[in-house]
Order: C-alpha cells, then sequence, then structure tokens
C-alpha cells in the first residue's frame, strides 16, 4: 500500500510542481500571484485535446501512441506561452506601477475571463480525453505502477531538469535571475526588464500548459474549470515550498502530492485536500517563508 501510494503521489506532485513553477516565477519578479495561471494550464489541456483529436488523430479505443503524444505536447506548450505573453502584455504589464491589489484583482479579472470563455468556445461538458499506455503497468513486487504515471514522471523531471539548465547557463536565463533579485540594477546593466518578465510569462505558461496535458490524460478528461482546483493547489505547493523559489516550488509540488495520496490512503480519501492544508498551515506556522527559502534560483 505504501508504495503504491508513492507512486501515485510522485506522479500528482510532478504536475503540481510544474504549475507551481509558473507561480514562484511570476512573483520573483513582479512580487504577486497570477491566479490566471490555472487557466493557462486549461487552455494547455483544450489545445492538445483538438490537436489530437482532429489532427493527429486516435484509433477505436480512444488511445494515441507516444509518438502522437510528443507531437501534440510541443504545439500545445508553445500555444500556453502565447497566451501567457499576451496575458503579461495586456493585463499585467499596464499597471505594473500599480498597487499589488490592483494586480490582484487584474489576475482575477483575467482569469474569470479565460474560464468563461472557455465555456463559451468549448461548451461546460466534460470532454474524454485520448489515452496513452492504457493498461500497460509495471509490476515490481505487490506494487503496480502504471505506464501514465511513469510518463509523467519522467517528462515532469525532464521538463524541470532543462528549466533548471536554461535558469542557470543560458543569457535570458540570467537576465530573468537578475530582474528578479534587483529590477533597478538589471536595468542598469543594460537588460532589457519587458522582455525578460515576458520571457518569464511564457515559460511558466509553456510548463502550466504542459502539466493540464498530462493531467487530461491521467484523468481522462477536460474541462473549463479544470484550472481552478489544480491553481490553488499548485499555489498551495508554491507557498509550502517557498514562494519565489523554483528549486522551492519543485520540492513543494512533490511534497504536496506525496501528502495528498498517503493521507488519502491512510486517514480518509475524502479529506485528502483537508489534510494537505493543514500541513501547509503547520508549515506556515513554523517556517513562514516556507520550508525552502526564497534565494537565487
Amino acid at each position: 500500500m505504501f508504495f503504491q501510494q508513492l507512486a501515485s503521489g510522485l506522479a500528482v506532485g510532478s504536475i503540481y510542481a510544474l504549475i507551481a513553477i509558473g507561480y514562484t516565477m511570476v512573483y520573483g519578479i513582479l512580487f504577486f500571484v497570477n491566479f490566471a495561471h490555472g487557466d493557462v494550464y486549461m487552455f494547455g489541456t483544450y489545445c492538445a485535446f483538438f490537436i489530437f483529436t482532429a489532427f493527429l488523430g486516435i484509433d477505436a479505443a480512444g488511445e494515441i501512441t507516444i509518438m502522437k503524444f510528443i507531437v501534440g505536447l510541443i504545439p500545445a506548450m508553445a500555444a500556453c506561452a502565447v497566451i501567457g505573453v499576451l496575458l503579461e502584455r495586456l493585463v499585467y504589464r499596464p499597471i505594473r506601477k500599480g498597487s499589488r491589489l490592483s494586480a490582484m484583482i487584474s489576475a482575477l479579472g483575467a482569469s474569470l475571463f479565460l474560464c468563461n470563455g472557455a465555456m463559451y468556445l468549448f461548451g461546460s461538458q466534460t470532454r474524454p480525453m485520448p489515452k496513452l499506455f492504457a493498461g500497460q503497468f509495471l509490476t515490481i513486487g505487490n506494487t503496480i505502477i502504471s505506464y501514465i504515471q511513469i510518463t509523467i514522471f519522467v517528462l515532469s523531471l525532464i521538463l524541470m531538469l532543462v528549466l533548471h539548465l536554461f535558469i542557470k547557463r543560458t543569457k535570458l536565463g540570467k537576465a530573468i535571475r537578475a530582474v528578479s533579485d534587483d529590477q533597478r540594477a538589471a536595468v542598469l546593466m543594460g537588460i532589457n526588464m519587458d522582455y525578460a518578465i515576458s520571457a518569464t510569462f511564457a515559460i511558466g505558461s509553456a510548463l502550466a500548459g504542459a502539466a493540464g496535458i498530462l493531467v487530461g490524460i491521467y484523468y481522462g478528461a477536460v474541462y473549463p474549470t479544470m484550472g481552478a482546483v489544480a491553481g490553488l493547489k499548485a499555489f498551495t505547493a508554491a507557498i509550502l515550498g517557498g514562494i519565489g523559489s523554483i528549486p522551492g516550488a519543485m520540492f513543494g509540488g512533490i511534497v504536496l502530492g506525496l501528502i495528498e495520496s498517503l493521507g488519502g490512503a491512510y486517514i480518509s480519501f475524502g479529506y485528502r485536500d483537508a489534510i494537505a492544508f493543514c500541513v501547509l498551515i503547520i508549515v506556515l506556522w513554523l517556517m513562514p517563508t516556507g520550508i525552502l527559502r526564497k534565494g537565487r534560483s
């Protein structure tokens, strides 16, 4: 039972980590929470859904191959990156010098606009997502791990590793870090702050889109309000790990996924959300800045 729940927790936690990275990157630069981030995640799932069904095709059993999954993943992530950049330029940039309250209200408004826009465009009904590796499992002792769980964990790990290398090794990544540390000094050093902020939104939104696709395939469904709960969970993960810290977002997502899975198995499945938030309250009571304090990310 323990290892079974551990596998499930790692898969779900990896998804939370991907979404939480977007929250923490935006907060690290602009010091406000992008509440529309969960809805970008939802649009990523819809983009992949239409790419799979309208262009790539699914078989009679409602399944897709791993090659079709990869081919559909890339343009869906790119579409989410574009949505993230548009949000930054049209919604957040005009009020960047305003109060944090203005930014928060704008973010909530953008979230409602995207959610209701999805309902208008796609309908409010739940659509079935294509399956990947349906019925395929890896058995280790008494533990049964599905191939889709392995795919989620491995792909999330690869994306987070690529992000880490990008932030640490590339010129744009260093510019993002510089703007996060000190905007005024970064501008004086010749860094294009607007470009760095737009890149931050693009990267975070693309990762959220990837997470949305993985969730849609994992649970087999896509619907307009799916971003609300996932966004709240990812925001919780970002706070848990230390919002503003990319390693903290990764760590917080994994921890939250494990807490949910183990708490649901050993206490009550119906209380798994309450268990996760109780742990968050305890952690913030003991460590107000989260488990990993914000540093250079």
